[in-house]
């Protein structure tokens, strides 16, 4: 029987300011793993790459925080161990191999094993998550979702050409203006490049989709991260464009534009 883990090593929150109404997840902030899962047998050199954690992601996501004073929650673990920006269904929840690594700690993990990561790690990060997202709704405020996330410069070979990209569904309103506001600081931006935005019961989904809120998330290529300065620059970038989008009257009420995910076997 495993140990209950910390609530540190589960996820880390930021309050953020009563009335802020800007909520940052970050899915992929860590690659730290629990002791009773050792290094899921991976050399440390493979707990460094993008397959563990989202380089840079957790450095955006503190500072943009800080200086706009907003809602946070931040993974406290490994997506090597169950990743927490997939469905619970999802069959990518525990993997088994990532971009070329086998992952040995994962290959005899059976529906008991996933269950119980998925009740010890997974659940309760979303359910902080969720918890920003119900006190806003609760004050009468609208909350808006900003996924922060980092992709690597080039997959398979081919180099990715965009700094940046902005995931989205069916709801327009966080990512047209931020697209707008990225482009305008003249910057290529992906329009969900290099992913689609819309993917069942992931982060967004759970905790904007379906609850009617604005979000989306941001994916920034990671040698635009590889120091605290280019965090910073990233961090300042969109702590210059956020306000003016939720000062924008079709962010501040609830709207439900369902999703493209819906609509796939």
């Amino acid at each position: 029987m495993h140990d209950v883990p910390s609530q540190t090593m589960v996820f880390q929150q930021l309050a953020g300011a009563p009335d802020q109404r800007l909520i940052l997840f970050c899915d992929h902030a860590s690659n730290a793993l629990p002791p009773a899962y050792g290094d899921l047998g991976l050399a440390r050199s493979q707990l460094e790459r993008h397959i563990a954690y989202d380089i840079g992601a957790a450095q955006v996501t503190r500072r943009l925080a800080a200086l706009l004073d907003a809602g946070a929650v931040l993974a406290g673990f490994s997506r090597l161990l169950i990743d927490p920006n997939r469905g619970e269904d999802d069959p990518t929840l525990v993997m088994r191999m990532s971009d070329g690594a086998v992952i040995p700690g994962n290959a005899r993990a059976d529906a008991a094993e996933i269950a119980s990561r998925v009740e010890r790690f997974w659940r309760p990060y979303r359910r902080a998550c969720a918890s920003l997202v119900d006190a806003a709704l609760a004050a009468n405020r609208v909350p808006v979702l900003l996924g922060v996330h980092s992709f690597t410069p080039s997959f398979r070979g081919r180099a990715r050409p965009w700094p940046c990209g902005v995931l989205w569904d069916r709801d327009p309103r966080l990512s047209a203006p931020l697209i707008e506001g990225l482009r305008a600081e003249g910057l290529l931006v992906g329009d969900n490049e290099p992913y689609d935005g819309a993917l069942k019961n992931d982060s967004m989904y759970e905790l904007s989709t379906a609850r009617g809120a604005p979000g989306a998330l941001i994916e920034i290529r990671q040698d635009e991260l590889e120091t605290l300065e280019g965090c910073e620059v990233w961090a300042q970038r969109l702590a210059r464009i956020l306000p003016d989008v939720l000062a924008r009257a079709e962010t501040q009420q609830l709207a439900f534009f369902g999703s493209r995910a819906d609509r796939r076997p």
